[in-house]
């Protein structure tokens, strides 16, 4: 399941992420997006769980979380509209 992580600190690092969604189970990828003129980090990022189940429950109990001082938002990604 790809999974969306929204208001992130911009100083949190891929590995970090990784190791907060580890927790709850097998981790396939994380990405932080960067911004391509600025080199910074946008705020968010995307996070692959290959089970769903896991997936769903670190969505629940890392939504709405304080994480480096920010409150994250956590859900289920959605397919991009290439339209």
């Amino acid at each position: 399941m790809n999974i969306y992580i929204g208001n992130l600190n911009y100083d949190i690092s891929e590995d970090e992420l990784m190791d907060i969604f580890k927790e709850y189970g097998e981790v396939a990828s994380v990405k932080i997006i960067i911004d391509k003129y600025s080199g910074r980090s946008k705020g968010f990022g995307f996070i692959d769980m290959p089970n769903d189940q896991e997936a769903t429950e670190a969505m629940e109990n890392i939504n709405d979380t304080d994480i480096k001082g920010r409150r994250i938002k956590v859900n289920q990604a959605r397919e991009r509209n290439t339209n």
